[in-house]
């Protein structure tokens, strides 16, 4: 599976066409354009312009420039992963991680639903669990167990 790397520029100005040509030819692809404005003292900003959750698994670093992987939110997926490829229901997933003392952002214990709720980030954060090596460590013991 290919992997990706993302790089954001941070520009104060019109975007100059050298810029675009030399990302180009280094093999990169414009994937968004982010746009911003200063509001006017009397505009109130609008509800939910910036209301998008970081993926969960992810926090924010310590610089502020980038998405890093939570290590608890992390290991919450690596069991959720586990237990679905070992078909269990989703109310003995939320069990287990309640049990382990995993919690959702908000704090609140896991439910079946939960669980479900997280199946699309589930298949999004898959190729690279799949590819650590603590899923292979974790591989290697369900083959043990078949």
């Amino acid at each position: 599976m290919a992997s990706f790397e993302r790089m954001r520029d941070v520009v104060s100005g019109p975007v100059a066409d050298e810029l675009m040509r030399q990302r180009r030819s280094a093999g990169w692809q414009l994937v968004s354009l982010e746009w911003r404005r200063e509001l006017p003292d009397q505009e109130a900003p609008r509800a939910g312009v910036f209301a998008e959750e970081i993926p969960y698994g992810l926090r924010i670093s310590a610089d502020c420039q980038r998405l890093e992987i939570d290590p608890n939110e992390n290991q919450a997926l690596l069991s959720m992963m586990e237990m679905l490829v070992q078909d269990f229901p989703f109310s003995t997933i939320a069990s287990d991680l309640n049990e382990k003392g995993f919690r959702k952002r908000s704090s609140d214990r896991w439910s079946p639903v939960a669980i479900f709720e997280m199946i699309p980030r589930l298949i999004e954060v898959g190729p690279r669990l799949f590819s650590t090596e603590e899923w292979e460590k974790r591989r290697e013991k369900f083959a043990r167990m078949a």
